[in-house]
């Protein structure tokens, strides 16, 4: 039996993976959590063999998570099942210690497939993002100006993007204002961007929103 962990914020969406995992007669799902906090408390009773993690979490980031995790040393394999398009985090995920990568429009049999993919100490990727990793082995890399930018930068710039306001993201992050208005600046730095307008150009233009 496959023991799985769900960390997502948004209780909904937990509840459509589950869902979707029990279907499955090898997949138990032995816990959720809705955030770093809770998910560590969490690990202190209760192993798994697969931890599905979201991105977008309050506080710590799914991406400080990962991070986290392979600091640690600790063998559970991660499966980020997240809104945000392959192409701008997948890449992220992995090089943080992902096994796989799933968008959240992905449909139940690739999440049912991801999770036992993973679970054998497997990476999984789907087809586009298989096509992805050639292209980039077989033409010459050109790396956007956002790809230098910080894990909590690029999250900083989406979430303004989206429309948030600086006090809301600091509120959703667990940040100082000031904190946020840091990462703002080096955001606009690291992108020759003058203002937000700027920024949520930049954004939409390259797919990030």
């Amino acid at each position: 039996m496959i023991k799985v962990i769900l960390c997502d914020d948004h209780a909904l969406i937990r509840r459509g993976i589950r869902d979707t995992l029990a279907d499955a007669e090898d997949i138990d799902v032995v816990g959720e959590a809705a955030d770093y906090g809770e998910l560590r408390a969490l690990f202190r009773d209760q192993s798994c063999d697969v931890l599905v993690l979201d991105i977008n979490l309050p506080g710590r980031s799914g991406l400080d998570v990962l991070h986290v995790l392979k600091e640690e040393g600790n063998p559970v394999k991660v499966l980020v099942v997240s809104m945000y398009p392959e192409d701008q985090y997948a890449m992220r995920a992995l090089k943080a210690g992902a096994s796989g990568y799933l968008n959240k429009g992905s449909d139940a049999a690739q999440i049912v497939a991801a999770v036992r993919t993973v679970s054998q100490g497997k990476k999984y990727v789907t087809p586009e993002m298989a096509q992805m990793l050639v292209d980039n082995l077989t033409t010459p890399a050109q790396e956007d100006a956002h790809q230098k930018l910080s894990d909590r930068e690029l999250q900083t710039l989406v979430m303004i993007a989206s429309g948030k306001r600086l006090s809301d993201i600091a509120e959703q992050l667990l940040l100082s204002p000031k904190t946020v208005s840091v990462y703002r600046a080096r955001v606009l730095e690291k992108l020759g961007l003058t203002n937000n307008s700027e920024l949520t150009v930049y954004a939409i233009r390259n797919g990030l929103v």
